[in-house]
């Protein structure tokens, strides 16, 4: 193996190094932005129960929206569980989008959409993590 492709080899495996710690960190401060979102709900907090009468939805549905944020931010933070509760904030982050722009602030809805592009990154980097889980319950159904 020549100097040249030792090195570009070693350049890759660098590369992708980083990446990998880059998408952990990801997973971290994503987690933890939802684990206080739902917190926010799940306790009921003025400005979570302000938002969820402004647009008209029932406390009922602020808790269930905050379990599931908190059941995402704890699955994020499991290896096996992260591709999955990637692609379930997928679908809850772009509900999100929708209501921000039909029923709160049409500019908050950036946000949402751009938490999306994080979480696709991060189900595209453990999708063989959730092939192996589909596979597992498969077999044990």
């Amino acid at each position: 193996m020549s100097e040249t492709t030792m090195n570009t080899a070693t350049r890759a495996t660098a590369a992708r190094g980083r990446g990998a710690v880059a998408l952990t960190v990801a997973r971290v401060v994503l987690a933890l932005f939802f684990a206080f979102s739902a917190f926010a709900k799940l306790i009921a907090h003025e400005s979570a129960i302000e938002t969820f009468d402004r647009m008209g939805w029932s406390h009922g549905a602020m808790y269930l929206i905050g379990a599931l944020e908190m059941a995402g931010a704890v699955a994020l933070l499991v290896p096996v569980l992260s591709g999955v509760a990637a692609m379930a904030f997928v679908g809850l982050l772009a509900g999100a989008s929708v209501v921000q722009l039909t029923l709160l602030d049409p500019v908050n809805a950036i946000m949402p959409a751009l938490l999306i592009v994080l979480v696709v990154l991060i189900a595209r980097d453990r999708q063989d993590g959730t092939a192996q889980l589909i596979a597992l319950v498969r077999r044990r159904a």
